[in-house]
């Protein structure tokens, strides 16, 4: 009688303990977190996430990437240089003529050497004056000073060359093994082609990024992407910077994991799947496979109530990794940056831990750990 009694007076004190959840816990339970979701209105969205609402998921707005100008497609430019104002160009007057106003009997070539092309586009020539030649290829300047000198050199001949300026140039930012300003070869000159200039990217760069900056417009992608799909090499423009970075995009991890940190993505494209992994695998005896979470908002300007798109701007997506539609889901669901991946805590842990509090002379401890196993 006094055995059954103290049984009943353990018991009563075990649930008091829980009542007042004061064991300690490293991560909260799944109920404790989803408990507002059964209210009249919630705050929050709560999606258990199956194969069969997968694709419906996988069709709403990407958050943590913002991107809003994509990445200009591939084109072809012409493989000659165009003329610009700050270009140098070297030019040789060749006049076998006696008495030339342009060479000596010694010499018969007249070299002009380091002529900037001004800010109206043309050079100064002696004996002819300013020549416009801004917006021409070299050969085009080199036929356009030949007609000017005809007038006073009917027998001349001009050899020119090309210096290109920073107006006719693009800048290739970190990233790369020689960074720097590269003047275009010609018209047809590409992203992948400025890159490999530069020496290629550093391949210590996690998740490595390139960036596109022009006129003050930026575009992005990865460099994965960049070299698996042609149609990404982008043609470049003169005055385009180029920049190659690392990957800042993270999410955050929580609970009952193997750790807690923000955890930067090693590409693109992780799954709920790999993110567990990143964080160091569920904890024995602590997580709940049952309760995965991620946690994510949705800017208000992408909601609906149609259902093409979350009702809410904060949403739970829930998993169940003791089925097979559960992990086959999380290898399909995408983790964007800046969701919040928990692994909520399993419920027995804590009861063991009370039992052992109060039932280790009546063996309730043992009991507990049968019914787990």
């Amino acid at each position: 009688m006094f055995r059954s009694r103290s049984i009943l007076a353990a018991c009563a004190a075990v649930f008091l303990v829980a009542g007042c959840g004061i064991t300690p816990r490293g991560a909260a339970l799944q109920s404790e977190v989803l408990r507002e979701s059964a209210r009249s209105a919630p705050s929050f969205e709560v999606i258990p996430v199956t194969r069969a609402n997968m694709p419906l998921i996988a069709s709403w707005p990407v958050t943590g990437r913002e991107n809003p100008h994509g990445w200009p497609g591939t084109s072809n430019g012409s493989n000659v240089n165009v003329i610009k104002t700050g270009d140098k160009v070297d030019i040789i007057i060749w006049d076998s003529q006696e008495n030339s106003l342009l060479t000596s009997q010694a010499e018969k070539a007249a070299p002009l050497t380091g002529i900037e092309v001004g800010a109206n586009g043309s050079v100064f020539v002696p004996y002819v004056g300013q020549v416009f030649i801004r917006g021409m290829t070299p050969e085009m300047a080199r036929g356009k000073i030949q007609d000017e000198l005809i007038q006073i050199a009917p027998s001349a001949q001009v050899q020119l060359s090309l210096t290109q300026g920073r107006a006719n140039s693009v800048e290739l930012v970190g990233g790369v093994d020689a960074p720097g300003t590269f003047p275009m070869p010609s018209r047809n000159y590409k992203v992948l082609g400025l890159i490999a200039d530069g020496g290629g990217i550093v391949p210590t760069l996690r998740n490595p990024r390139v960036r596109l900056i022009r006129s003050g417009t930026t575009y992005e992608t990865s460099a994965d992407t960049l070299l698996q799909n042609g149609q990404r090499n982008a043609l470049l423009l003169p005055g385009d910077t180029v920049i190659v970075q690392e990957d800042k995009h993270s999410f955050t991890a929580l609970g009952a994991a193997g750790s807690e940190d923000l955890v930067y993505f090693p590409k693109d494209d992780l799954s709920a799947m790999e993110a567990v992994t990143l964080m160091g695998g569920l904890q024995d005896y602590r997580a709940d496979p049952k309760g995965v979470l991620v946690l994510r908002e949705y800017p208000v300007r992408h909601l609906r109530s149609d259902g093409s798109a979350p009702s809410m701007q904060q949403v739970v997506f829930t998993f169940d990794l003791t089925s097979a539609d559960g992990l086959f889901a999380a290898r399909q669901f995408r983790i964007n940056p800046q969701d919040t991946v928990l692994a909520t805590e399993s419920p027995i842990p804590q009861a063991q831990a009370i039992f052992s509090l109060f039932g280790t002379a009546f063996g309730l401890t043992r009991q507990v750990q049968t019914i787990q196993n």
